[in-house]
């Protein structure tokens, strides 16, 4: 009996401690997003980290840093995807005006975030990360006639909105 009393309180010691951590990090995302401009967006891209559950404010920034980064990469594949088929002119030429621009966005501006955030220089990842945002919008602004209609509008909002998201957090660690 006495070990079974005593197994039952060290199992709710360790779901107590369990529990206690989880919401901790769960409130420290929240927390963090409403300090951002895309609070659903935030709260979304860091739950679906699991590096988020241990990070502090500067790993959740790194994690928003990884999805810019990732979110443009497959934005650039499909810009050069759609590179291969074009037809039109003008298409032609906005699409290669964001392949200049998610290179940069790729080889540049998150690269420097990245490294600002390492390094606890935080002005750096807030500049680099509106350097991202603004790339990702002069793309979207490169099909002049019908911007919501662009090819790639859905890539171009999500890199632009999680940009400002990096943005935000880094700002945080000012």
């Amino acid at each position: 009996m006495t070990k079974i009393i005593s197994l039952f309180i060290l199992e709710a010691v360790f779901c107590f401690t369990f529990f206690t951590v989880s919401y901790s990090d769960i409130n420290l995302i929240q927390t963090t997003c409403k300090k951002t401009p895309f609070y659903d967006l935030c709260v979304l891209t860091l739950k679906s980290d699991p590096r988020s559950s241990t990070a502090d404010v500067s790993g959740l920034a790194r994690i928003v840093a990884d999805s810019v980064n990732a979110k443009a990469i497959a934005t650039l594949n499909q810009v050069s995807a759609l590179l291969k088929s074009v037809k039109d002119p003008t298409l032609e030429k906005a699409l290669e005006g964001c392949i200049v621009s998610y290179n940069t966005i790729i080889q540049a501006d998150i690269p420097v975030a990245i490294d600002a955030i390492e390094k606890n220089n935080p002005k750096f990842a807030v500049q680099s990360a509106t350097d991202a945002g603004n790339e990702a919008q002069a793309c979207e602004n490169s099909f002049a006639e019908k911007p919501s209609n662009s090819p790639i509008f859905s890539g171009n909002k999500a890199v632009h909105d999680l940009s400002v998201v990096l943005q935000s957090i880094a700002s945080l660690l000012l």
